[in-house]
């Protein structure tokens, strides 16, 4: 997770097998009550989507391309998701992050810690 300055805030480890969507909800739950979320088609779920609408969170996520009716989307507001890929690619500048060289989940997700303290503190 990133915030609307594009530092990252939040993270999860999930394993490789399972969808990163599984692990939205409690995410969000431990960060305080944003206006929207923007995230990829990945992320286009009902449950997800309802979740949102009861926290009076606006989605900000394009529809998959099997939905019948796709949801409207903030095209404009959309445009602002480059920031996390930006972050992404300033994680991924550290070599240690980008390879993942650490076998431990907890090393791992202590080494992400650190870079993205200093990539915040920069």
């Amino acid at each position: 997770m990133a915030d609307d300055q594009g530092r990252p805030v939040a993270f999860a480890l999930t394993p490789g097998n399972v969808a990163d969507i599984t692990i939205a909800i409690p995410l969000l739950e431990g960060m305080g009550c944003p206006k929207r979320l923007l995230a990829d088609k990945a992320y286009d779920a009902d449950r997800l989507r309802n979740w949102l609408k009861a926290r009076r969170i606006k989605p900000v996520i394009p529809s998959n391309a099997t939905r019948n009716r796709p949801y409207p989307l903030d095209r404009r507001a959309y445009r602002r998701r480059n920031m996390i890929e930006r972050m992404f690619g300033r994680l991924k500048n550290w070599r240690r992050s980008a390879t993942r060289y650490d076998r431990l989940a907890q090393n791992y997700l202590s080494a992400i810690a650190l870079v993205s303290i200093v990539i915040a503190w920069t």
